[in-house]
């Protein structure tokens, strides 16, 4: 009987998933902290008291914080220590104009690109932004809001501009709180957005930018008090901010 040398096996190449280190998760937390309000604008960050409440201890905490500085989203001044950062008006308009950068290249890989069902989920996000604008919560609104812009750089592919809007959505947010009257959003969805998902299903990268040109500039307008005219909805006074809880660890396994 013939032998039979048994076949070598190849093996397998395992990519190895990188989990969030320690540092990442406090400043995923930390973002989120200052998007929702529960670190309040320009209030100071406390090392011990900062790390006693997420459950950490001060060493990451600081490199995270590091990070946020960075960012944009903490100051640091000598003498003071660590604040989240305030976003006056004389600001709101810089915002604006990065994020009318990143959003409008995102409109035109996405028209380059021409997948269905982008304008699909873009779709679907606008119509749960027209449906929550019927309502009387300011902070659903504006996450319906920020939320679309989101998806619309997001489904353009680059992880970079990604990454860009990411910080650019949360400025956005620090901007609302930052106004000394108290965070208010418009009521009513204003027109440019139907505007650019109109302009998206005709691939017409031109209109597109004009519609998120106008839509920003509204929006400039209202934050910096230059248009008093549009109906807006605020946070009740007496509304429980959110709080800021030790970070589960075990979740992110």
């Amino acid at each position: 009987m013939a032998s039979h040398t048994p076949r070598a096996v190849t093996p397998i190449s395992m990519v190895r998933v990188a989990r969030p280190s320690t540092v990442d998760l406090i400043t995923a937390e930390l973002r989120k902290a200052i998007y929702t309000g529960a670190l309040p604008v320009g209030s100071p960050i406390g090392e011990v008291e900062m790390s006693s409440q997420l459950g950490v201890s001060r060493s990451p905490l600081r490199e995270s914080t590091q990070r946020l500085v960075q960012e944009g989203l903490l100051t640091a001044s000598p003498g003071r220590g660590m604040r989240v950062s305030v976003i006056g008006p004389e600001h709101v308009a810089d915002v604006y104009d990065a994020r009318l950068a990143v959003e409008a290249q995102a409109a035109r890989l996405i028209i380059r690109g021409g997948a269905p069902s982008v304008l699909e989920h873009l779709e679907n996000a606008y119509r749960e932004l027209v449906e929550l604008s019927e309502s009387t919560d300011a902070r659903a609104i504006g996450d319906a809001d920020l939320d679309f812009h989101r998806l619309l750089v997001d489904s353009a592919g680059s992880r970079r501009l990604s990454h860009y809007m990411s910080t650019l959505v949360i400025e956005t947010r620090v901007a609302s709180l930052s106004d000394p009257n108290g965070y208010t959003v418009r009521r009513s969805v204003s027109e440019t957005y139907r505007q650019l998902l109109d302009a998206l299903a005709a691939g017409d990268a031109a209109a597109a930018f004009s519609a998120l040109e106008r839509q920003f500039a509204e929006a400039v307008a209202r934050l910096t008090g230059q248009d008093e005219t549009v109906d807006t909805v605020e946070t009740p006074e007496d509304e429980e901010p959110p709080s800021i809880g030790p970070i589960d660890f075990a979740d992110e396994r």
